[in-house]
């Protein structure tokens, strides 16, 4: 850090290493339901909302170092107040969606930015709920890693502890919505990248259906489509009215309607829970505790729990990370056509280039490896006939403190520690299936550990309504608190 930059992080660290910008001004305490409330009343201007959150990203991101590109001026995608339930609310989009006006970096030393002409096919869909984007957050190299800790620049931090990872891949924007920039921002989610920043920042992370949403072209082109599109937030309501409204735009006739979900269901539910993966390592105790803590409440509450295993075979784990290496093999080779012109793929990091060489020294698996995610898949999506929800970590270790997941480690190293950590959210990806993070306590260091609910393909009903719930019997902590 400069030495500038320095006195800025501590003139608003606390005493336990905290950082956040949440204070007396437009935005207040508000999650982007309240905003939206105000905005419509006429208490508060869409000028007031963006002003206030510019100031609270010059106040936070010289510690959490979140944002990637800045916008000076607002948009306005849909100019009828009552079309667009967010009209106004301030947000920030990944930096692998192409924003018009703004550069798109994929988060890469490998790729020249440089200011898009168009939306992409997915930011017209989220653009169409009104939201004011004040900029791009940032990630890990095209999302790669489990961490956001860019090669060639400064890590992005952890709100609630500098010195650990907010997260990835959609760690730019978990770490601005928990320290109070703006109430959601946008992620995707191939592996995780949802559900791990949100756990690792105490957020709401809902990795939707397999395209329930409009798919990039990227993602369309997967032979198994891994990739979906959402928001990460801090109330359950934001996430649960953010994906009922943006179906006014696209709805997909092959999954069922998603309704608004406001509150939770009376109904009780059959709940399946593991807190071990197929990795063969173990869970680490703090995050098989708020699993547990969490399995006892939801049984208090009236449903029925019960322990399962994890539902595939241990040759899961060594067929996803072919398929994630086959990624990184793929970007190598058609990046320029895809992402960018510019693309010089020697600058892609370590990691990026050891995954590339991992699938190539295998390339003659690919079929077997890609038939059984799709048996994985089966196996998977085939328990939701005996459960209506899977109930496991998110991550099976706390928050990783800084430098641990970088990708300069040497390969072998990093891909067995991500094996390690990252090894209970891939699956719900493969099989399509819906899945989300929430809150359920702290660990030892006082950071956040999050618990993941999965259900069904188009059961994303079945995940909001248990989320309101949890939040209801066993509220979280926020940086404001």
């Amino acid at each position: 850090m400069s030495t500038n930059t320095k006195k800025q992080v501590s003139n608003i660290t606390s005493a336990s290493g905290s950082v956040h910008c949440f204070q007396d001004d437009a935005l207040g305490k508000f999650d982007a339901i309240g905003l939206s409330k105000e905005l419509k009343n006429g208490v508060i201007s869409i000028e007031e909302l963006a002003k206030a959150a510019r100031k609270r990203a010059l106040l936070v991101d010289p510690a959490i170092n979140a944002i990637t590109f800045n916008r000076t001026t607002h948009s306005q995608p849909n100019k009828n107040k009552n079309a667009a339930f967010f009209y106004g609310v301030p947000t920030f989009v990944k930096d692998n969606i192409a924003i018009k006006s703004l550069p798109t970096s994929f988060g890469s030393a490998a790729i020249k930015p440089k200011n898009e002409t168009r939306h992409s096919y997915y930011a017209k869909q989220f653009l169409s709920s009104g939201v004011n984007v004040l900029g791009k957050s940032s990630l890990p190299e095209f999302g790669f890693n489990a961490t956001t800790e860019p090669a060639h620049k400064e890590a992005t931090r952890n709100p609630w502890n500098l010195a650990y990872s907010s997260g990835a891949s959609s760690g730019g924007s978990a770490a601005l919505v928990a320290a109070g920039v703006v109430p959601f921002a946008h992620g995707n989610d191939g592996g995780g990248s949802i559900r791990i920043p949100a756990a690792c920042c105490g957020l709401v992370g809902l990795k939707p259906s397999r395209d329930r949403h409009i798919n990039e072209l990227a993602a369309r082109g997967l032979p198994i489509n891994i990739v979906s599109e959402g928001i990460l937030s801090r109330s359950v309501r934001d996430t649960a009215y953010f994906h009922f409204e943006i179906q006014k735009y696209y709805q997909n006739p092959n999954l069922p309607v998603l309704p608004l979900v406001t509150s939770p269901n009376k109904k009780r539910l059959k709940i399946g829970v593991f807190t071990d993966s197929v990795t063969g390592f173990s869970t680490d105790s703090d995050t098989r505790s708020a699993v547990l803590k969490t399995s006892q409440a939801l049984e208090d509450a009236g449903h029925h729990v019960e322990e399962m295993r994890f539902p595939v075979k241990a040759q899961f784990a060594e067929d996803f990370s072919l398929y994630w290496g086959m990624l990184s093999f793929l970007v190598k080779q058609s990046a320029k056509l895809t992402f960018s012109a510019s693309f010089t793929p020697n600058a892609m990091d370590n990691l990026s280039h050891g995954l590339a060489k991992h699938y190539r020294k295998n390339l003659y698996k690919t079929p077997i490896f890609l038939y059984r995610l799709k048996q994985a898949a089966q196996q998977f999506t085939s328990q939701f006939e005996t459960y209506d929800a899977y109930l496991s970590p998110v991550l099976a270790q706390t928050t990783r403190p800084l430098g641990e997941l970088h990708p300069s480690t040497e390969f072998d190293e990093l891909l067995e520690r991500l094996m390690r950590y990252a090894s209970f959210t891939p699956m719900a990806n493969v099989a399509g299936s819906p899945a989300i993070s929430l809150p359920a306590g702290s660990s030892s260091q006082g950071l956040p550990v999050g618990i993941q609910l999965a259900s069904a393909l188009g059961q994303e009903q079945t995940l909001l309504e248990l989320a309101y719930e949890l939040e209801e019997i066993q509220p979280w902590p926020h940086l404001f608190d």
